[in-house]
């Protein structure tokens, strides 16, 4: 049914001008309100395909990541984020390095951190 029909993500936020300037202003990707009542934001990917933010009054976070930034340099990254006020998340539950990055396994390196809205995000190192 779905097969060939084009695919895109959305999460929800409480404040869309917050989550305007945090992804377009500190996090530097292309953020487009989608209409003039300012209730959907389009996160504009390189690879064509965008990510829907939509406004959601009674918002409660998710406690799972919802958006994952696939990143060539996870220490500049999360450094880079550190310079802009962005801290990243520690979890009790994995060992994670004193700048907050996962390095356990075969698995690649991930640090989280969240946006305004509470939203769970996290980049992760290219393998």
């Amino acid at each position: 049914m779905f097969a060939d029909n084009e695919v895109f993500n959305g999460f929800a936020a409480d404040d869309l001008e917050k989550a305007r300037q945090f992804y377009g202003e500190t996090l530097g990707v292309r953020a487009e309100p989608m209409n003039d009542e300012n209730t959907l934001l389009a996160l504009k990917h390189p690879d064509g395909r965008d990510t829907l933010i939509y406004l959601k009054p009674d918002f409660v976070p998710a406690t799972y990541t919802v958006l994952n930034f696939r990143v060539d340099d996870i220490e500049a990254v999360v450094d880079q984020l550190a310079e802009r006020g962005v801290a990243t998340e520690r979890y009790e539950e994995f060992e994670q390095d004193e700048r907050g990055i996962l390095r356990e396994g075969n698995a690649p390196p991930i640090a989280w951190f969240k946006d305004p809205a509470g939203n769970i995000l996290a980049a992760i190192a290219e393998q």
